[in-house]
């Protein structure tokens, strides 16, 4: 009793009671016991169906004081938190126990994601850092934003197809969509440079996990203050998926067909087409927008230690991404490359 009587510091897990086959949920009393052992008085909100469940909450108990956010549950979870705690001046320090499919943003602050009682434990290590994120309009992001033609698709496919590699497997199996494939006329400024011409997509990245799939952005950092910035110029979908292969080993960084640039503030503008944005994976809004890299806005835990200091490599041990890979390579390698058909 006296312990908890010392206790002066609050957190707040918000947590999706459907994530991850409930596994959250049954674990919450073990969890309750992480964060008071760590000497956080907690408390425990279950997010429900309404619009924005998780990012009202939130914002309501980062104004209320509270000293640490736990977000727990998948992906869209945690950009909810975010988006909740974002705009606010005094804004409280975050957690994640992660229970999504893909759990990108876990996976690159190496938070073990199988087990959400040693994802809460992270805490312990009392490693934490000031992390980057990304604001689109009134939206925050804390992974990827990304636009064109190709991205847009993932909205009509399963969730669990919706990484970069799964949804394009997807197409490779679907023919009947692959017509909708084609590049879009794009305006997008960044740093002083400018882009316009055709492009299938572009990217704004804030983490080297995208889907699961680690080279995409080899060189990435949590908090340099800046995007890493991919626009694809490829129209022709064989080209593209070709192209994709280069990336599982980041070996797409020098292709002329890309532009890989480090920017921190972007502007898209749409030219003949509408460009839907998505952020972390879902609908974010149409261009034109500006999209700003927030220098270390909001203080994590993390795995630190398990983070290499220059760049955040891969996950050997990660047997199912591995196999998706493999699955991806092989049906591309099927596919005749026809360069000459990209307009």
């Amino acid at each position: 009793m006296e312990e908890l009587r010392a206790m002066t510091k609050r957190a707040r897990i918000i947590y999706n009671p459907t994530s991850g086959r409930e596994a959250i949920k049954q674990n919450l009393v073990d969890i309750f016991s992480v964060f008071e052992e760590a000497g956080f008085e907690t408390s425990a909100f279950a997010t429900t169906p309404e619009p924005n469940s998780a990012k009202n909450e939130a914002n309501r108990a980062g104004k209320e004081g509270f000293d640490l956010i736990v977000a727990a549950g998948g992906d869209g979870t945690i950009n909810e938190v975010v988006n909740g705690i974002a705009p606010l001046h005094w804004r409280p320090q975050m957690a994640i126990i992660p229970a999504g499919t893909t759990n990108d943003y876990a996976r690159a602050l190496r938070i073990p994601r199988e087990d959400p009682v040693a994802a809460a434990k992270i805490v312990l290590k009392d490693q934490r850092f000031k992390m980057d994120i990304g604001k689109a309009g009134n939206n925050y992001f804390i992974n990827i934003a990304a636009g064109g033609l190709l991205t847009e698709l993932t909205y009509d496919v399963p969730s669990n197809l919706k990484s970069v590699f799964g949804y394009m497997a997807y197409l490779v199996r679907g023919a009947e969509i692959l017509p909708q494939v084609k590049p879009v006329e794009m305006d997008i400024e960044y740093d002083g440079e400018h882009f316009k011409d055709k492009a299938s997509m572009f990217f704004l990245a804030l983490t080297n996990s995208i889907g699961g799939f680690e080279q995409i952005v080899p060189d990435a950092s949590l908090d340099d203050g800046r995007f890493t910035m991919i626009i694809v110029k490829p129209g022709n979908l064989p080209a593209l998926l070709h192209l994709m292969v280069k990336a599982l080993n980041g070996k797409h960084v020098d292709d002329e067909r890309i532009i890989y640039r480090k920017a921190k503030k972007v502007k898209v503008n749409p030219v003949n087409d509408k460009i839907m944005i998505n952020l972390d994976g879902e609908y974010g809004g149409d261009a034109p927008m500006v999209f700003k890299n927030l220098h270390r806005h909001i203080e994590m835990f993390a795995n630190v230690d398990k983070i290499p200091d220059n760049a955040i490599g891969g996950d050997p041990d990660d047997k199912i991404m591995e196999e998706a890979e493999q699955q991806f390579v092989e049906a591309v390698e099927k596919i005749p490359e026809d360069e000459d058909s990209d307009d």
